[in-house]
């Protein structure tokens, strides 16, 4: 059983991403973005096509490569429903990524069956408290998988 989290307000939450895009947008991408190392999720720069307005839209995630692919889990900041960005995959699954040198187009699918429980518990060894964020959400976590186009 996953132990209790405790869960930041959605305000903190927020104001936090709104930080961390801050800096990426004021050191012109210098900062905000890192590779994932042993152990620890890497920050990379998603870029989907709007699902309404048909417009890009962008936002940090964290990440892990799994071979050529990345690995993104689809939490909403811990909070309920889906984040825009996967409903924005969903929709049209073509899409960049933006590392802190270079970039890569993509294709977004959903991990399941075996494949989500391996990524799931690969998830689970960089965030210990992984389980107990998920129980906190009534909505099902995704695991998204991004493949090289």
């Amino acid at each position: 059983m996953a132990k209790s989290v405790r869960v930041p307000p959605r305000w903190v939450v927020r104001t936090a991403w709104a930080i961390h895009r801050g800096i990426y947008r004021v050191t012109g991408g210098r900062r905000g973005l890192w590779p994932p190392r042993p152990g620890r999720w890497g920050a990379l720069r998603l870029t989907t096509t709007g699902r309404r307005s048909g417009q890009p839209r962008s936002v940090i995630l964290a990440y892990f490569e799994e071979g050529p692919d990345l690995v993104l889990m689809s939490m909403n900041g811990w909070g309920e429903g889906e984040p825009a960005w996967q409903l924005n995959l969903a929709a049209n699954p073509e899409a960049t990524v933006e590392f802190r040198r270079g970039s890569r187009q993509v294709r977004a699918r959903t991990a399941t069956g075996e494949e989500h429980t391996r990524l799931w518990a690969r998830w689970a060894t960089i965030d210990k408290d992984l389980d107990g964020y998920a129980q906190k959400r009534t909505t099902p976590t995704v695991v998204i998988v991004l493949e090289p186009r």
